[in-house]
């Protein structure tokens, strides 16, 4: 399973609670959209995450700036996945990445709104927030391989969303 988490806005440690923070523990790969806000939050991810792929957002501070890249792609098990923050992003250019490398999915944050959608062909997801929901549902999402599908958890472990990827 991966487990994917965006825009945290934490100061101390990492704000994860319930089957958000079983998922990041169970999680053969954890991916971060970015806005972790701080260093010292980067590294209580990293404590509790076997392995830890993010991207800073536009809130983070110069310590995790200077530790992430602000997109990345990585390669799970044959699946390709596009990280970006999303808040230089609009939906051209989310296609337009996930298309350049050649991604079978893209994770974006930014919004704390918790969807999966198409833009074009190209299949979006974004976790929302699981610890600064704002006036959205908190949330993470969860992602199996082969097929690639996945869900939109709220920490109370409560499902919102399934979604196949195709």
């Amino acid at each position: 399973m991966l487990t994917v988490v965006a825009d945290t806005h934490g100061r101390e440690d990492h704000r994860l609670t319930g089957r958000t923070l079983e998922a990041v523990r169970a999680a053969d790969r954890v991916l971060h959209a970015g806005d972790f806000t701080t260093e010292a939050v980067l590294d209580a991810f990293r404590a509790e995450a076997d392995r830890l792929d993010g991207v800073y957002g536009n809130n983070d501070d110069e310590g995790v700036r200077e530790g992430l890249p602000a997109r990345r792609t990585v390669t799970h098990e044959g699946t390709r996945i596009a990280l970006a923050h999303g808040h230089e992003h609009h939906d051209t250019a989310l296609a337009m990445y996930g298309h350049q490398e050649h991604a079978d999915l893209v994770v974006v944050g930014h919004s704390h709104r918790p969807a999966f959608r198409r833009i074009g062909t190209v299949p979006v997801v974004n976790p929302g927030s699981h610890a600064d929901p704002r006036r959205y549902r908190a949330a993470h999402a969860e992602l199996e391989l082969d097929p690639l599908r996945g869900r939109l958890v709220a920490p109370d472990g409560t499902e919102l969303e399934a979604f196949a990827v195709e």
